[in-house]
């Protein structure tokens, strides 16, 4: 039997056999038979010592917190709580109930699903457990198209699991300065966004982000000041800012170009200099990157954008500037 033929245990989203490349599904398969009991155990062998698997609940704010802590991710007891009320996944425990492992699936519509909150504490990042739950949660999300944010430490893990990458993800952050406000889009105008711009608001976000993402996106627009770029009566951007990590994330924030995005990034930059802001970007435009570090955003990192399953980002029209973070897309 060939590689695409052999998928009926380990199913795929409509179609995307055919669209994976043969290694892609062939490391796929091959991760997903790996310690995959028909019924599998909430137990697991962890070098020593055995490490239980429990899914994650409100009241794991403090354990989720320490495991990101311990990979010196920025995020504060305030992020994860946000988060934990969106998607559900699991947390690998020791037997002294010290967190090991983390993974999490934010679902948006019936066929896709982020996932985000992948952390494991480093001493036991060659242990497996990491692949353990993106192994259940994968089988629990089958049949929907997955993306995913991949560090370099995670990449090979799922590279494996039939990940393909899209682009990178560049985290721009520092504190903001001083700068000229760039040349304004003729006909735009930027201005704070009112309740009758939610259903343009919500259509946007969804071409850019591939689906309609509802509850994620009702739940930052609770603890963000959003603005809009608006020409001749209709919204063509939008652009979010809230309290996260170390300071304050932009994003969401989509644009159909360019300019209307540094328009709106501009906005926040000012309003915030002397401040510590975040923008993580998937758009590769050297004159839109170049305005972020100007502003005293330069890059600090970068991941990897990742698919399972169709492509559904958007490469054209309204485009996702700004990631609300690296979690959710």
């Amino acid at each position: 039997m060939s590689v695409a033929q052999d998928t009926s245990d380990h199913a795929l989203p409509p179609g995307s056999a055919e669209l994976m490349p043969p290694e892609a599904l062939a490391r796929h398969l091959a991760f997903m038979r790996r310690e995959a009991p028909k019924v599998e155990s909430d137990w697991m062998q962890v070098d020593t010592y055995k490490a239980r698997i429990e899914p994650v609940a409100a009241s794991m704010i403090d354990r989720l917190h320490e495991l990101t802590v311990s990979v010196f991710w920025p995020h504060r007891a305030s992020d994860i709580e946000m988060v934990l009320g969106l998607g559900t996944g699991y947390l690998a425990l020791d037997e002294i109930g010290r967190p090991l492992s983390s993974v999490m699936g934010f679902p948006s519509g019936d066929d896709f699903t982020m996932l985000g909150m992948m952390v494991t504490t480093p001493r036991l990042q060659s242990q497996g457990t990491g692949g353990r739950l993106l192994r259940r949660v994968m089988t629990e999300q089958a049949g929907r198209d997955l993306r995913l944010s991949a560090t370099r430490q995670g990449y090979r893990l799922y590279e494996g699991a039939g990940f393909t990458p899209v682009r990178l993800v560049y985290q721009h952050q520092g504190v903001a300065r001083a700068i000229r406000p760039p040349e304004p889009v003729q006909g735009v105008s930027i201005r704070p966004m009112q309740e009758s711009d939610l259903p343009a608001i919500r259509a946007l976000d969804t071409h850019a982000y591939g689906a309609a993402r509802t509850a994620i996106l009702d739940a930052l627009l609770r603890v963000s000041e959003v603005l809009v770029a608006e020409r001749g009566g209709a919204i063509e951007g939008y652009a979010m800012i809230r309290n996260f990590g170390k300071g304050r994330v932009i994003g969401p924030l989509v644009a159909e170009q360019d300019g209307v995005a540094m328009q709106l990034a501009a906005e926040f930059i000012i309003a915030h200099e002397g401040q510590f802001l975040r923008l993580d970007t998937i758009i590769e435009s050297e004159r839109f990157e170049a305005f972020v570090s100007a502003a005293g955003l330069g890059v600090y990192d970068t991941v990897t954008d990742m698919r399972y399953g169709r492509l559904r980002r958007a490469s054209s029209g309204p485009m996702t500037y700004g990631l609300a973070m690296q979690s959710l897309g």
